[in-house]
């Protein structure tokens, strides 16, 4: 027996007496032969015309996906050859304490956001103090018209060489000051011009030189800032504190506070 199509009847090409030539042959049933063939056995074998993507899904295991795999495993394992009971709970073992370790991170996470906010609050208290950094750049403003730092020592020097430039690097003031106690030396500059005058407002660097074994070396200089604000910063960072003229600094990099 033969399968016979219904629709195969219909001559699917026409003859054109004028031109001699067989052109197709119009149908309004032609859309219906698209979607359908008429047998049910070629209809259910024909491909869809249309291909659905499926959507993008999350391509991280749970817990409800691996107790599926541990399903599947123990459905198909050999029952002559089970999985041992040992290895079934070192599987179930490894697979809590990585859920543990991503749990745990995301509470670190938490913890590190309340601290770095709690560290911000409590850096709040510096506002319209003096910070020491580790800088001998310092801002004369009208508010606060001197400059104050600490100059290192490795040893006693009995005369300590101060020079005061601006930001381009020229020199506005030389000084001495006594470095015969050794170690941490207090430096003060009143704001005042080698002539008397009071300078601009800007920043302003203290450099510091000494003998040291008889040669002359550069000598470490650190300066006071006065603190506006603070900002939260990050969990790497935590909080910065913003320094008039100077800019932001991290609240680990001060060296000390000062009350004026």
């Amino acid at each position: 027996m033969s399968l016979i199509n219904p629709l195969s009847s219909q001559s699917p090409l026409s003859s054109d007496k004028q031109s001699g030539q067989i052109t197709p042959q119009s149908n309004s049933r032609s859309s219906a032969v698209t979607e359908s063939t008429g047998n049910p056995f070629l209809d259910s074998i024909r491909l869809p015309e249309e291909s659905t993507i499926p959507e993008a899904n999350n391509q991280e295991l749970t817990q409800d996906d691996f107790f599926s795999l541990l399903s599947q495993q123990l459905s198909m394992q050999d029952p002559f050859k089970p999985v041992d009971n040992d290895q079934m709970i070192a599987q179930m073992a490894s697979f809590s304490t990585v859920d543990g370790i991503g749990k745990l991170n995301e509470e670190i996470v938490n913890l590190n956001a309340v601290m770095t906010s709690s560290q911000a609050l409590q850096a709040s208290g510096l506002v319209g103090q003096k910070v020491l950094i580790p800088s001998d750049t310092g801002h004369i403003s009208a508010e606060d018209p001197h400059l104050k730092g600490i100059i290192s020592t490795p040893e006693a020097i009995d005369d300590i060489t101060v020079r005061i430039e601006d930001e381009k690097g020229q020199l506005i003031k030389t000084f001495t000051v006594d470095g015969s106690a050794g170690g941490n030396i207090d430096v003060s500059w009143d704001g005042l011009d080698k002539d008397g005058e009071p300078v601009a407002s800007g920043n302003y660097s203290i450099k510091a030189s000494g003998k040291v074994d008889g040669k002359s070396e550069d000598l470490a200089v650190s300066t006071y800032a006065h603190v506006t604000s603070v900002s939260l910063g990050t969990a790497s960072t935590g909080a910065i504190l913003n320094l008039r003229g100077i800019g932001g600094i991290k609240i680990g990099d001060v060296l000390a506070v000062s009350e004026t």
